[in-house]
């Protein structure tokens, strides 16, 4: 019996019902300013996650942090990335070191293709 690798899915999805919904209750320049400011706390966290992952720092540090990040990428329609983040804080949990290596690399990958994807986006939605 043989058994094929399988790659992870990175293929960028946004929610583009939520983008919506954003626009509509806050108007499009809130709504604008809201997305840039969540886009200025995933850069944040994404880089303190990584620090903290070279530095040997484990839960419940990395944690908190992937949790925070799963929300606010949840905010602004980024499904894949909020669904990575928790993806990490589960490794964190468990321990498993090679598992929360290689979703910490999956984190940063997403991560930068679903802020790509939404400043694509921007001039349309936002």
């Amino acid at each position: 019996m043989t058994h094929a690798l399988r790659m992870p899915d990175d293929h960028i999805r946004l929610d583009l019902d939520r983008l919506g919904h954003l626009i509509e209750n806050l108007g499009p320049a809130e709504a604008e300013a809201l997305v840039r400011r969540a886009l200025d706390r995933l850069d944040s966290r994404l880089t303190e996650l990584g620090q903290l992952a070279r530095s040997g720092v484990r839960p419940p540090e990395l944690v908190r942090l992937a949790r925070g990040l799963a929300a606010i990428a949840e905010q602004i329609g980024m499904s894949k990335l909020a669904r990575v983040a928790r993806d990490v804080s589960v490794c964190a949990e468990r321990g498993d070191e090679a598992a929360l290596g290689a979703t910490l690399a999956r984190l940063q990958r997403v991560g930068e293709r679903s802020r790509a994807a939404l400043l694509d986006l921007a001039p349309q939605a936002v």
